[in-house]
């Protein structure tokens, strides 16, 4: 079966923006709801090092905001890909598979971010205009180049 390196572009980008705004969504309750000082008492409370509550908000608000412009997109999603797992670890995995608070949708993140890191960003990236980017995103690039 042959694929359509066209479409798989479009697919890894609609993964990338969806990913990015649940990361954009949760960095900015961290900050701007909740607070650092609260989520670094609810990560004390947890047994986390309260100074990773800043690094863990940061990681999601920034690293979601990369995502969806697609602006540094491997390394945003390697470090949400290991703020995941470090979330897996630290909480997640000690209530089992399931939601609400079980591993499956922390591990899903993950192997979505881990898959971002491998493909690259897909179509409609910034990275694509500065030549960061793979065969999949050079066609998505001279697309963008012809369109403009």
């Amino acid at each position: 079966m042959t694929t359509n390196p066209k479409l798989e572009s479009w697919g890894i980008a609609l993964l990338r923006v969806v990913v990015g705004i649940v990361f954009l969504a949760h960095g900015s309750q961290k900050l701007f709801v909740y607070g650092i000082h609260n989520v670094s008492g609810m990560f004390a409370h947890m047994g986390i090092p309260a100074f990773l509550a800043t690094v863990v908000a940061l990681v999601e608000f920034a690293g979601g905001l990369a995502l969806v412009l697609g602006l540094g997109t491997r390394i945003a999603a390697a470090l949400i890909a290991i703020d995941m797992l470090g979330a897996i670890a630290l909480v997640h995995a000690k209530n089992g598979f399931f939601m609400p608070n079980g591993l499956e949708f922390p591990m899903t993140l993950c192997a979505a971010n881990i898959a971002l890191v491998l493909t690259g960003p897909g179509a409609l990236a910034i990275d694509c205009l500065f030549g960061r980017n793979d065969r999949r995103s050079d066609i998505a690039t001279s697309n963008l180049r012809r369109a403009a």
